[in-house]
């Protein structure tokens, strides 16, 4: 009897382990994403948590939370047009991904000079 309970607590474990690995699995709604603003990364270093999101209306300065920078060059979809934390979707690697918009509609230079004024602090 002892080692029909054992064994079903170590069953029971084992299950919940293994069902547990799949719960960050998020299933990606494409049309959802692709209905967002496009952007493209312009600029992402791997000592600086900020990076550049090139869109139609300008320049995006991002803060990436949880060490996930998308690389230069991944083409992205959200809302950039807004200050704010929220989900975006790197359309290059298919993962759904946190972040904050720090400022918005820059040029080029205006943007350059954010991120370098950010990452000094």
């Amino acid at each position: 009897m002892k080692r029909i309970f054992t064994l079903s607590l170590v069953a029971v474990g084992l299950a919940f382990a293994l069902s547990g690995c799949y719960r960050d699995y998020q299933e990606v709604n494409e049309q959802h994403w692709l209905s967002q603003e496009r952007g493209e990364v312009v600029y992402s270093d791997s000592y600086c948590p900020y990076y550049i999101v090139r869109t139609f209306y300008g320049y995006q300065v991002l803060y990436s939370f949880g060490g996930y920078r998308p690389y230069e060059g991944s083409i992205v979809y959200g809302n950039f047009s807004s200050y704010g934390t929220r989900d975006f979707y790197n359309h290059s690697t298919g993962r759904i991904f946190t972040a904050d918009v720090r400022d918005y509609w820059l040029s080029y230079y205006q943007a350059q000079e954010a991120v370098f004024f950010y990452c000094d602090e």
